[in-house]
């Protein structure tokens, strides 16, 4: 089936074509730099559908806890999803390399337009986000750290348009 739409009369199929992003041809400096091209794409395909899970894992807590009577109803809610996502996602986690952590704080922080420290802090409250931003730091990574598509994360920007539009 194809939706349609009726024009002067006449029936005429209508699709939804998906975007194509067209951009200039990356010219590499060294061999090392291509690699490191190809290194953000491989990393990006792997690190992308985990920030992608945990923006729906944020919005369906968010909307379910706003639907809870009390407080106290709401912390266990909270209780429960934090061992739900640990047991879940903590096999992927140890799986990824520095890169590949480092790159998945930036994407949550462009998935959720919150900072990961904002969301632990949300969830888990401000001691447990102190801990893990402070565990962080030991390797020289930040929570805190945000997503800048038009600065410094110009070309992850761009490497993520093209997977999520199929094109890479």
């Amino acid at each position: 089936m194809v939706p349609v739409c009726v024009y002067k009369g006449d029936t005429i199929p209508a699709l939804q074509l998906p975007n194509v992003y067209i951009f200039k041809p990356l010219k590499f400096k060294s061999e090392k730099e291509r690699q490191e091209y190809y290194r953000l794409v491989r990393n990006v395909k792997k690190t992308l559908p985990l920030a992608r899970a945990i923006n729906r894992a944020v919005i369906e807590t968010y909307e379910y806890i706003e639907t809870l009577p009390n407080q106290k109803d709401k912390d266990k809610h909270l209780k429960l999803v934090e061992k739900g996502l640990k047991e879940q996602y903590t096999p992927q986690m140890k799986k990824l390399t520095f890169a590949q952590g480092k790159l998945l704080i930036k994407l949550v922080n462009r998935q959720t337009d919150s900072s990961s420290y904002e969301l632990i802090k949300a969830f888990m409250g401000p001691f447990k986000a102190g801990f893990y931003q402070t565990f962080a730091a030991l390797f020289g990574a930040s929570l805190k750290k945000e997503y800048h598509p038009e600065g410094e994360d110009q070309l992850t920007e761009r490497v993520v348009l093209l997977v999520e539009n199929g094109q890479i």
